[in-house]
């Protein structure tokens, strides 16, 4: 069954132009080809990364926090109770006031007790300033390096000013080690906040549109790997990363209560995001995607609708996030 499902998914009508076959993309002459199976190697990047964070959130971030005023608070853990962890866990955070005084003779304590058990407990769960600090510090790290890394690999590029260089000697494109080292870093990079999604601090308003972003751009990455649409992936991955460290900077004063700052850098991020996911994504990227590949091929592949349905939903999503970037100025500007 496996090995009948693997001769389907790799089945070339699903991936390349017609008269193609993966015996084409074999290196030679100088031609060098992404392979499908490099992509096992974003797990063990993904593992360097989270290392990486961990001795930068350490020794950078908290550093950096404490110089911009940022205090870490210790809060109170409360008396180990395998009965009211067990209740707190399977059951409720917040008891209502008749299933704390049965707790309270369960337990063979005062009421009192039992509010302040769960009320310290409750506090475990939120995240402190300081552990939001280091995420967003993380994140603006990344997303930074990664914009001037990416700037640097494409300014030279032609396909960077005129996006038909995409297409130009598709499929038989030679993959540069400039274009390796941007995917297998951004995919390692998604993988790593796919792993830390439990222990991160969770967002209310939009944790399943990361979830389902993450996913999405991890596919999107991998499949335009295989397929080597990779000229397009390295614009997709530099158009989403321009605009996401602003906001992460803005965060990271935001926490220090840099109120001012932490406003101007929200209004350069929203500006950033509207030019980069509102108008350069769907009228330069989409276009590509969706419209000149019909000048190369009379008869689009399958992986043609598999990707644009992705970068669709990408694009979905940016709508979302804009919405909800609206209703943030919206507040800012009306509301002061």
């Amino acid at each position: 069954i496996l090995r009948t499902l693997n001769s389907w998914f790799w089945w070339e009508n699903i991936w390349m132009p017609i008269n193609c076959t993966w015996a084409d993309f074999v290196d030679r002459d100088g031609l060098v080809f992404p392979k499908p199976h490099q992509l096992y190697a974003t797990i063990p990047y993904a593992f360097v990364l989270l290392i990486i964070r961990f001795f930068s959130e350490r020794y950078v971030a908290i550093p950096l926090a404490k110089a911009l005023g940022i205090k870490n608070v210790r809060r109170v853990k409360p008396q180990p109770n395998p009965v009211l962890e067990s209740y707190f866990r399977e059951c409720s955070r917040h008891p209502s006031q008749s299933e704390i005084q049965g707790l309270a003779k369960k337990c063979n304590c005062t009421v009192h007790l039992v509010e302040k058990w769960f009320r310290r407990r409750r506090n475990l769960e939120i995240p402190t300033v300081l552990r939001k600090f280091q995420e967003a510090f993380w994140r603006f790290s990344f997303y930074l390096t990664s914009s001037i890394v990416g700037f640097i690999f494409l300014y030279d590029k032609p396909w960077f000013y005129d996006i038909w260089q995409t297409w130009v000697g598709y499929p038989f494109q030679t993959l540069l080690p400039s274009q390796y080292w941007y995917y297998m870093a951004e995919i390692g990079f998604y993988w790593s906040l796919l792993f830390t999604l439990g222990i991160d601090n969770k967002r209310k308003a939009d944790f399943m549109a990361h979830v389902v972003h993450h996913l999405a751009a991890i596919g999107l990455m991998s499949g335009s790997w295989c397929g080597n649409y990779v000229r397009l992936g390295t614009l997709v991955i530099f158009v989403h990363d321009t605009a996401d460290f602003w906001l992460e900077a803005a965060k990271m004063f935001n926490y220090a209560h840099w109120e001012k700052t932490c406003n101007m850098l929200f209004i350069i991020f929203s500006i950033a995001f509207f030019i980069t996911r509102i108008i350069l994504f769907p009228f330069w990227i989409l276009r590509a995607t969706l419209y000149q590949p019909t000048y190369y091929s009379t008869t689009p592949v399958i992986a043609y609708f598999l990707f644009n349905g992705m970068l669709l939903i990408l694009q979905g999503l940016h709508l979302y996030w804009g919405y909800l970037i609206c209703k943030i100025l919206k507040k800012f500007v009306f509301l002061k």
